[in-house]
């Protein structure tokens, strides 16, 4: 089985530095399963490839060792030597380790820098699932590409192939490439080589932190992931659960929540709410809702006349149905609501039509790679008449008086912009997409560091 890693851009062969590995010199790992290869089989300032070959033997693993049944004949026919399977993934832990955990002493801005790179996995096992490759790697930003054989030409009654090749380009750190092919290699094939124990739970947390939690599908792959030990599975996805939810309301301003008689959350939705009755629109979608409180204020307007409450997950969409009573809602407030799964970042013909377009605390959670694709969903694509965008102000964040400086207020935040960035990146949008922005704060000023929350309202020229 065979794994590859290219990277393209500059001073490429410095590729080896990041994976602990030197391009001149081939390198063999034993494995109690079998050997590892390292080797490069492209090298130049432009374009470098470094590959992990696997060789199973099946015979070794029936001797005894750990992966082997109690005898019979799949313990020596079968698709170990060659499909990438959790064999893989432990070969990529035990070869590439350092490299996961985004260590790089001599190149170590060169590791913490999103690169071009582009990852190939052989003979993945999907059982003719055509959709599961796109659903495990589109929402991490990457671009996905499969290819499936017949099993045999002279057969083509025997059908499709249930194995696919995989490759998918992005702009990524490696460590987040390499996590990521970790993870998600044993939700293909739903089979482990080795006994599953609780310490799995913890394996799966710490190498999808800061990605799995978000991920549209992360229930689906929990439940793959473990498919032998459905109690650990429901567990892992407790946590994430748990884990996605602190994101809802960041601590920082929890603690201002608590301080204040009037929330600022609740300041935000009442200011995000009269801009969007000003703008005079009748039909809103609300991206990125969240518990929904903001389409739970719209439904109450006499002056909207649609809501759309969208957010990329599903338990997200549950817990707002919960929370608007949505089985006992009064029928003029419901035959208004439409709830719906998608994500930000990609075209949704979904998202045309409206009148104004809602983003309320939600930029900041995307990652800085993926902004222009956020920006093309909502500006080019959807177009609404009006976009009402909110994000925290980080100049505000000095006065909170437990936040360590140039901290963000929320550990799943990509980053927090100043007013200044904030205006920058409002008046690019606009030369861009054709639209004007107004700008203002919302919450208590502050007059060296403004608002705790900035808020653009962009209206479409012409």
């Amino acid at each position: 089985m065979l794994f590859t890693i290219t990277y393209e851009g500059q001073n490429t062969q410095e590729l080896g530095f990041l994976l602990h590995k030197n391009p001149e010199r081939p390198q063999q790992f034993e494995l109690n399963h079998g050997r590892a290869y390292v080797f490069y089989p492209e090298v130049s300032d432009t374009r470098t490839t470094a590959a992990l070959l696997l060789d199973i033997d099946p015979i070794d693993l029936a001797r005894g060792k750990v992966g082997s049944s109690e005898g019979g004949l799949f313990d020596y026919v079968n698709d170990r030597p060659y499909a990438s399977t959790s064999f893989m993934s432990t070969a990529i832990v035990r070869v590439f380790g350092t490299a996961m955990s985004g260590r790089c002493d001599k190149r170590q801005e060169l590791a913490d820098t999103p690169l071009k790179l582009t990852a190939t996995l052989s003979a993945l096992k999907d059982y003719g699932d055509e959709k599961l490759a796109f659903e495990l790697f589109e929402p991490l930003g990457y671009e996905v590409k499969t290819e499936r054989r017949t099993l045999d030409e002279r057969f083509p009654e025997w059908g499709k192939s249930p194995y696919i090749d995989l490759t998918v380009s992005g702009t990524v750190r490696l460590s987040e490439l390499l996590n990521h092919i970790y993870v998600l290699i044993p939700v293909f094939d739903k089979q482990k080589h080795y006994f599953i124990q609780e310490d799995e739970i913890r394996k799966l947390l710490s190498h999808g932190e800061g990605w799995l939690a978000s991920h549209p599908y992360k229930e689906k792959i929990a439940q793959r992931y473990f498919a032998a030990k459905r109690s650990y599975a429901r567990r892992a996805i407790d946590k994430l659960l748990e884990d996605e939810g602190e994101a809802a309301v960041p601590e920082q301003e929890q603690e201002t929540e608590k301080r204040e008689f009037t929330p600022l959350n609740t300041i935000r939705m009442e200011a995000v709410k009269n801009a969007v009755l000003a703008s005079g629109a009748a039909s809103v979608i609300d991206l990125g809702c969240g518990e929904c409180r903001l389409t739970s204020l719209l439904l109450n307007e006499p002056q909207i006349k649609k809501v759309t409450a969208c957010d990329v997950s599903t338990r997200e969409l549950e817990k707002a149905a919960l929370r608007l009573k949505l089985e006992r809602m009064e029928p003029f407030r419901k035959n208004k609501l439409t709830l719906m799964q998608a994500s930000l970042t990609y075209k949704d013909d979904r998202f045309s039509g409206y009148d104004c377009a809602c983003v309320v605390e939600v930029i900041e959670h995307i990652e800085p790679a993926r902004l222009p694709a956020f920006e093309r969903s909502v500006f080019e694509f959807a177009k609404p008449q009006t976009v009402i965008l909110t994000t925290p102000n980080r100049e505000y964040n000095a006065n909170y008086e437990h936040m360590q400086e140039n901290a963000l207020r929320h550990g799943d935040h990509r980053f927090e912009w100043t007013r200044a960035e904030f205006r920058a990146w409002c008046e690019n949008v606009c030369e861009r997409f054709g639209y004007s922005v107004d700008i203002s704060g919302i919450g208590d000023s502050d007059e060296a560091h403004g608002t705790p929350t900035q808020m653009g309202v962009f209206t479409r020229n012409g």
